[in-house]
């Protein structure tokens, strides 16, 4: 599966950007689909994720009433709706996605097999 992220950009505080991934030969029914985020100099964390099974949500605290994942099936692409951005939610956003995701590991990324590159979100304040 070979996923492609679109979508970041240059937002003032407050703004709204709406992030793309695009699945390259395949639908993502079965897959569990996530973003996580890196800024520079930290650790790559959760943002956001879809279950495999069921499409149960999963936000990290800091994004949760800010930030919507979503998936168009038809379209082969998750999305990442960001609104009220912040100036630390600055960072390259990934996408990734795996078919054995369970439950207890959607926030770790060791548990996905697929990984878009990143896009750039920088929040100014």
């Amino acid at each position: 599966v070979q996923l492609q992220a679109s979508g970041g950009g240059l937002v003032q505080t407050g703004g709204s950007l709406k992030l793309a991934c695009a699945a390259s030969g395949r639908t993502f029914r079965g897959y569990a689909t996530a973003w996580f985020r890196q800024a520079p100099g930290k650790e790559r964390e959760f943002v956001a994720a879809i279950s495999r099974v069921g499409g149960t949500t999963y936000y990290a605290d800091p994004v949760k009433g800010r930030f919507t994942i979503s998936t168009d099936n038809a379209k082969n692409t998750v999305y990442l709706q960001m609104n009220s951005l912040k100036p630390e939610d600055t960072a390259a956003y990934f996408c990734a996605a795996g078919n054995s995701v369970i439950t207890s590991q959607i926030r770790r990324s060791e548990a996905y097999a697929y990984w878009g590159q990143g896009t750039l979100v920088t929040v100014s304040s």
